[in-house]
């Protein structure tokens, strides 16, 4: 089954992953539910690993909705910080999914920290379930390197993109456009990479 004709559910309530998912799978004919639609609600993310968490996150939602499912993992990885917050990025200052306060703290673990010391990457694993049973799931993973800034720029985006420095390009993941961070982001690199592994 081919993921560019199917619909397919995506398990997490993050609107901003559904709105980039959906740029980025448009051209695709891929139909995207968030399954906060379809009434269903998140599972703990238990697993050690970001395959592992894809994984339990995929087979909730196939099981509660009977459609194939999309599950991703990721976060941010900054070298100086031993590769944290990784796995626990959503909820680096305790409550899930409060970006200001996973900023903050994060801007204040590296407040000493010299900008060639910033380095960092957003890491993101993709998984596809054809059904809650599969027992060959199609994994795909991205990484996106850059730097931590000092502080926040820019205004698109989700997360941590306002204190990502995309070097290349020398402007934040909130700075750059939708278009743009399709291609070159974790999330893009990955679903790219789900894409090709599909049609092999």
């Amino acid at each position: 089954m081919k993921p560019d004709s199917m619909k397919l559910v995506l398990a997490s309530g993050n609107r901003g992953k559904l709105v980039e998912m959906r740029d980025i799978l448009g051209d695709f004919g891929v139909e995207l539910v968030a399954q906060g639609d379809l009434g269903i609600d998140d599972i703990e993310e238990t697993g050690t690993t970001f395959v592992e968490n894809a994984l339990l996150k995929a087979r909730h939602a196939a099981r509660m909705s009977g459609l194939p499912a999309l599950g991703d993992d990721s976060g941010l990885c900054v070298d100086a910080l031993g590769g944290a917050p990784g796995l626990y990025s959503a909820r680096y200052a305790g409550a899930h999914g409060d970006a200001s306060a996973n900023i903050a703290k994060l801007l204040d673990a590296l407040r000493d920290i010299p900008d060639e010391q910033r380095g960092a990457h957003f890491h993101c694993t993709i998984v596809l379930l054809r059904s809650a049973d599969d027992p060959a799931p199609l994994i795909a993973e991205g990484r996106w390197h850059g730097r931590i800034l000092h502080a926040p720029r820019g205004a698109n985006g989700f997360g941590y993109d306002p204190v990502f420095l995309d070097v290349e390009r020398g402007r934040s993941a909130a700075e750059i456009d939708a278009a743009m961070k399709s291609r070159v982001s974790h999330r893009g690199l990955a679903l790219a990479r789900l894409r090709d592994l599909s049609r092999a």
